[in-house]
């Protein structure tokens, strides 16, 4: 009894310790496989992550190569170019006294004409007022006022204005001289520019762009004291047009070119009452160059404009210019020379033979200029003008073409000399003399003959520029 007793509680004992024994082993297999799908849930995690982590420090790395790309471009693009948008201005005149004045039809493209012995004034010969704006880096606006007024001539005042430089009461007025679009680099080293501009004969000056700097006007330096001799003889400064405007080398830009296409009005509008408006066009260019190391400038200019419609009598007229231009600079004494020759088809009727002839014109300028002290210099030219170098004085002869101011009987020689004072360098005060000499090439028996006769005129010229 005692041993089935003991027998029945051994089994029991057993019977529970495998039970709990189950218990345990299922437990702890339930907890292995929690363990194991949490490690392989922690692992596909890890690696997602790490994926995720490798991607975004490549996004991260991508993009701050981009940013510090775009940031040196930007710092280069900031450094390399900044717009122009600038007011600007400048302004010449004179206290001026006439010595002496040559009566007459001479000088008619002058200044003075018509101004009386002993007139003296404070005059403004020229006021400018420009805007310069740079819309992109690659497109330019240009705008010019100005005005050029004449002095009124008349003796007490009486005579009427000169010219439209003036309004209808005498006072000074503003007109659109330039008014154009560049377009930088059309190709590398050319600009095409449209609109009313500078030409190519002695005026262009834009530094930043590649148009010259190193024309007649700009290098003679002057213009406050007289024009260069093509301007004073009527060759267009400023017309609308179309223009390509270049160089060749445009690392160093020391030598290029300009091709010009104008309507050859100046500012005037198209007049269909003018026959040399509107039907025609003016062809010009210019090749320059820089040498000796910059102290050698040439230019040679050209152009051709036919100017009127044929008649009856008159056939074809046109004209055409050659000129060459050469400068020298150094430090204490710069020297330059403007020298041309322009024909004028049918410009003449030999009103003796009936035959028209085509007159040539020569014209020749020399100058001299330098530096005395720091805030002083010295200038001088001497010009010659011919305007009909075959001319017969026992012929009498009409003029046929429209140019300007043209008249084939009289020679001319300018004289200036003078001193330039700068106190700072927009500023110029320059004492100076003005004189102009004139003689008839007629015979003296001639009807309407003159004889030879001057201009002086002593002048306090001021200058001052701002904003450029």
């Amino acid at each position: 009894m005692g041993k089935l007793l003991n027998s029945v509680y051994m089994k029991g004992m057993f019977t529970k310790f495998f039970a709990a024994a189950a218990v345990v082993s299922l437990g702890a297999l339930s907890l292995n496989a929690d363990a194991q799908e949490m490690l392989a849930s922690n692992i596909v995690k890890k690696g997602a992550l790490a994926k995720k982590d490798s991607a975004t420090a490549a996004t991260t790395a991508t993009e701050l190569i981009t940013g510090k790309k775009q940031a040196a471009q930007t710092a280069a693009e900031d450094t390399s170019w900044k717009p122009q948008r600038r007011l600007w201005g400048y302004a010449f005149g004179d206290f001026y006294y006439a010595a002496h004045a040559a009566t007459g039809a001479f000088g008619k493209e002058t200044n003075y004409a018509g101004v009386p012995t002993y007139r003296n004034a404070i005059q403004f010969r020229r006021m400018y007022l420009g805007y310069d704006y740079d819309i992109t880096k690659k497109f330019k606006a240009e705008v010019l006022l100005a005005s050029e007024p004449n002095a009124n001539t008349g003796v007490n005042g009486s005579t009427s204005i000169q010219n439209g430089d003036n309004l209808v009461d005498g006072k000074m007025s503003f007109w659109i001289k330039n008014f154009n679009l560049r377009v930088r680099d059309l190709w590398t080293g050319t600009d095409f520019v449209i609109g009313e501009m500078s030409t190519p004969g002695f005026a262009l000056n834009e530094p930043g762009t590649n148009g010259p700097t190193t024309l007649a006007e700009s290098e003679w330096g002057y213009r406050s004291i007289e024009r260069t001799i093509t301007d004073i003889h009527k060759n267009n400064s400023y017309d609308v047009g179309v223009s390509l405007q270049g160089t060749f080398d445009p690392q160093t830009k020391n030598f290029g070119y300009v091709l010009f296409v104008g309507d050859n009005t100046t500012s005037s509008l198209l007049s269909a009452s003018n026959p040399n408006t509107g039907f025609y066009k003016m062809f010009s260019g210019s090749l320059w160059g820089k040498f000796l190391n910059d102290h050698l400038h040439v230019d040679l200019y050209g152009h051709y404009a036919k100017t009127s419609l044929p008649t009856a009598t008159v056939g074809d007229q046109s004209n055409h210019m050659f000129k060459i231009f050469a400068d020298y600079r150094t430090k204490p004494l710069s020297v330059g020379v403007e020298a041309y020759t322009q024909t004028f088809e049918n410009g003449l009727t030999n009103t003796t033979t009936k035959a028209n002839v085509d007159p040539t014109v020569n014209g020749l300028s020399v100058w001299a200029k330098g530096g005395i002290t720091k805030t002083l210099n010295y200038f001088a030219r001497f010009d010659t003008y011919n305007p009909y170098v075959d001319y017969v004085d026992t012929y009498t002869y009409s003029v046929n073409t429209n140019w300007s101011s043209y008249d084939p009987s009289y020679k001319e020689k300018f004289y200036t000399a003078g001193l330039d004072y700068n106190p700072t360098k927009n500023v110029h005060f320059m004492p100076n003399l003005w004189l102009m000499t004139f003689n008839d090439q007629r015979a003296a028996t001639a009807a309407g003959y003159a004889k030879a006769d001057h201009t002086l005129v002593y002048r306090f010229t001021f200058f001052f520029t701002f904003g450029k």
